[in-house]
């Protein structure tokens, strides 16, 4: 499983994503004193949920 890590900015499409404010206050602490945004950090969570899922799903064709 890959370890998650706060991203520099990349080039972005803006969508529009409705979060529940507690999840909103935990990012925003995360990310507080770093060079991330609120959507890169999403964005890298999306990633690392997605590889994880991936594996969890490669995992369970092998047993």
């Amino acid at each position: 499983m890959r370890k998650f890590h706060i991203p520099k900015n990349p080039p972005t499409t803006s969508k529009s994503v409705r979060f529940p404010n507690d999840v909103i206050e935990q990012v925003e602490t995360a990310i507080r004193g770093t060079d991330c945004t609120f959507s890169n950090f999403i964005v890298e969570a999306t990633r690392v949920a997605l590889e994880n899922l991936a594996e969890n799903s490669q995992e369970h064709a092998r047993e």
